[in-house]
């Protein structure tokens, strides 16, 4: 059984395949059904001769907004049996499930054939860590980035070497350090992103530029992959496949004190959308005049 929520399309003539979140109603926020349905076709795809090019796209105008926060947690599976109440994940668990899900992002970063992302809408949390690790991401002037989730797991969250080596330290520890979302547009002259267009001409640019990397020798693509993988692994990433699910291990274990919020607790007591509510009203801290 495939996951109605990822559609996959091939174009032979072209190498071009192209993975579609289709999740449009939750804002293509994915849960580990969903990375797991990504993970198949993109291993499906890795053995596939005739493909050169993966397009990583969003339905319904958006990115995606990350892992699904309405069932944070709950893919720590904390329970003793069927019947047992919840219970506050062992580290043990936390470290086994982390370092399988940080897996997946793993494999996308050094996937042997060229990525590119068509980003709109937002690109939040695991989604803007996709957009960062493909090979060529095209992203809308408007497109929310940003990752929210560490206003209640901690900042110590995702894939702390890619941060500082796409964002740079001091744009990395402003989105880690507040929580702060920001367009596109305004980091545009950093070069982060291989293009920032108008929202309008997202998915042209991005069908552009994949058509571009498939006239590539499908070879050439593959060794030049893997080629870049080495070279980052020894300048950027190393230490960064145990590191990143040991820092989100750790980060998710915080203890709050009664003024700080809690996400966990909060929604417990009013609700996923009014946690969220909570949640930004806590953060909002008014510039000075």
């Amino acid at each position: 059984m495939t996951d109605p929520r990822v559609l996959l399309e091939r174009d032979d003539t072209t190498g071009i395949a192209r993975i579609t979140l289709n999740n449009a109603e939750r804002r293509n926020c994915y849960d580990p059904a969903m990375r797991g349905q990504i993970g198949e076709y993109l291993d499906e795809l890795a053995m596939d001769d005739r493909v050169k090019v993966v397009l990583l796209r969003g339905d319904g105008g958006v990115f995606s907004t990350g892992a699904d926060m309405g069932n944070a947690y709950s893919w720590y599976d904390a329970k003793k049996g069927a019947d047992a109440a919840p219970r506050r994940p062992s580290q043990r668990r936390r470290l086994s499930v982390d370092r399988k899900s940080f897996g997946f992002y793993h494999e996308f970063m050094g996937f042997p054939k060229a990525t590119v992302a068509e980003v709109q809408g937002y690109a939040l949390g695991g989604g803007l860590e996709l957009a960062l690790m493909a090979d060529i991401a095209v992203v809308g002037r408007d497109t929310v980035i940003g990752m929210p989730a560490t206003r209640f797991l901690g900042p110590a969250l995702g894939s702390l070497h890619m941060f500082f080596h796409r964002l740079g330290p001091v744009l990395a520890r402003r989105l880690l350090l507040t929580g702060d979302t920001i367009p596109a547009s305004t980091i545009e002259h950093l070069g982060v992103f291989t293009e920032v267009v108008d929202d309008a001409d997202v998915a042209p640019r991005a069908e552009w530029w994949a058509q571009k990397v498939s006239r590539m020798p499908a070879d050439g693509i593959v060794m030049a992959k893997e080629a870049f993988r080495l070279v980052e692994q020894l300048q950027a990433y190393q230490g960064e496949e145990v590191a990143s699910y040991l820092f989100h291990a750790f980060g998710t274990n915080l203890q709050f004190e009664d003024d700080e919020f809690n996400f966990v607790k909060t929604r417990a007591q009013h609700g996923t959308k009014r946690a969220f509510e909570l949640r930004d009203e806590h953060f909002e801290i008014p510039e000075p005049e």
